[in-house]
């Protein structure tokens, strides 16, 4: 819940920096990367409940953060793909994740809204500790059990195309953003 809070959080600051710009150009641009930051933390929702989803199918226990200590030895991939989504939700590079918060900020600054791009990123790194924390229980904690997870090949491809995204979108963020500037303008 406080993850969902401070996400729309970011999202309300590129608003705002919108709404406070006095120049038609700027107030497009925070217009643009809340919209994208919108996509973009759509995406990392999805993926991250969408994997723990398919994980508690498999029978692999997800009530609590300690359920998934060991996740790397047994599904490799599926640690992989959370690492990426978490690496996401925290805004690390090379993720959209990052890119949707590096737009958020810069038009922030854009709007002189300065202490309020400050203070977000303050938070952010706050923010980052727990998500890395789930990095860290999956990669360096010893699995309570040993059983491989199995899931059929059609999880495997969405969860992966849902990683992809993430990543090609934190790579490569012109298209997508351009598609949030050409919706924008249209309003």
């Amino acid at each position: 819940a406080y993850s969902a809070i401070a996400h729309m959080g970011f999202m309300l600051l590129g608003l705002f920096s919108g709404w406070s710009s006095g120049n038609w150009l700027n107030r497009t641009d925070a217009y643009s990367a809340s919209l994208f930051y919108m996509v973009v933390y759509t995406a990392m929702t999805l993926g991250s409940f969408g994997m723990l989803l398919f994980l508690s199918h498999a029978g692999f226990d997800c009530e609590n953060l300690d359920d998934l200590k060991g996740l790397n030895r047994r599904h490799p991939w599926y640690a992989f793909l959370m690492m990426v989504i978490m690496f996401s939700l925290a805004g690390i590079p090379p993720t959209a994740g990052f890119y949707a918060k590096l737009a958020v900020f810069q038009a922030a600054v854009a709007a002189d809204h300065v202490w309020l791009a400050v203070a977000a990123v303050l938070l952010s790194l706050v923010g980052a500790f727990y998500y890395l924390r789930v990095v860290k229980l999956m990669y360096f904690d010893d699995p309570v059990e040993t059983t491989p997870v199995r899931q059929p090949r059609g999880t495997q491809v969405v969860m992966s195309l849902n990683g992809l995204f993430l990543l090609v979108f934190g790579i490569l963020p012109q298209s997508l953003m351009a598609l949030c500037v050409v919706a924008v303008s249209r309003l």
